[in-house]
C-alpha cells in the first residue's frame, strides 16, 4: 500500500500545525508530519540583515524540487534527510532530520497547493481558512515569543511581503482544496469529518 499523503495549506498562523497534530492524534499509528518551512532556501553568502529582508512568503523562497523529491522517496518507503531551518539566523542548519517512511504523511505549509507537481502528489488537500486579523495576532505572539522578533519588524514584514503574497499566491490556491475548514483549528466538527474520511480511505486501501 502506497503511503497516504495529506496536504494542509492556509495563510500564516491559520492553525495548520494544530490541525495536523489533531489529525495525527486521532488517526494514530504510523504517521509523520512534514513542514514546508523546513525547505526554505538558505543564503549564507548574505548578511543577517540582508537575509531578514528576503521575501519568505514567495514560492521561490522554497526548495520545492527537494520537497517533491523527498515525498516521492517516502512514497517508495525510503528514508529521507530533511533540512532544518533556523528562523532567527534565516539559515539552514548543518544538521538534518532522518524521516522514516510511514503509511500516512501530513504535509503542511502556506504554499503547498501553489505548485501543481507538488499538489498532485497529495491524496487529500485541506485549506485552513482563518480570518486575517486572527492570523496576524497569532503570528505576532509566536514570532515575539519563539523567534525573538520585535513588534515593528513583524509589522513591517506583514505589510511588505506576508499580506501581498497571501493575496497573490496563498488565497488563490484555495480553489485546489478538496476541503476548506472555516474558523481554523477551532472547527472540531470539520476535523472529525476529515478524520473519518481518512480512516475510511485507509481502510479501503488496505482491503485492496
Amino acid at each position: 500500500m502506497k503511503p497516504f499523503l495529506i496536504g494542509i495549506a492556509g495563510g500564516t498562523a491559520s492553525g495548520k500545525t494544530t490541525i495536523a497534530n489533531s489529525i495525527a492524534k486521532e488517526i494514530k499509528g504510523n504517521i509523520i508530519i512534514i513542514k514546508q518551512d523546513n525547505y526554505y532556501y538558505s543564503f549564507p553568502e548574505k548578511t543577517l540583515e540582508e537575509r531578514a529582508q528576503l521575501n519568505f512568503d514567495h514560492p521561490h523562497a522554497f526548495d520545492t524540487g527537494l520537497l517533491i523529491s523527498h515525498l516521492k522517496q517516502l512514497k517508495e518507503y525510503q528514508v529521507v534527510q530533511i533540512p532544518v531551518f533556523d528562523y532567527i539566523t534565516h539559515l539552514r542548519s548543518e544538521t538534518t532530520i532522518d524521516i522514516q517512511p510511514a503509511k500516512v504523511i501530513i504535509l503542511e505549509g502556506i504554499l503547498i497547493f501553489e505548485n501543481k507537481e507538488l499538489r498532485d502528489l497529495l491524496d487529500i488537500r485541506i485549506f485552513v481558512d482563518t480570518d486575517a486579523d486572527i492570523r496576524i495576532l497569532r503570528r505576532m505572539e509566536r514570532d515575539i515569543k519563539e523567534r525573538d522578533r520585535s513588534f515593528s519588524s513583524i509589522l513591517e514584514q506583514y505589510r511588505n511581503t506576508v499580506r501581498p503574497m497571501h493575496l497573490e499566491f496563498v488565497e488563490p490556491s484555495k480553489r485546489f482544496a478538496d476541503i476548506i475548514i472555516p474558523v481554523g483549528a477551532y472547527n472540531s466538527v470539520a476535523i472529525d469529518m476529515i478524520v473519518r474520511s481518512i480512516k475510511q480511505k485507509l481502510s479501503i486501501r488496505e482491503e485492496d
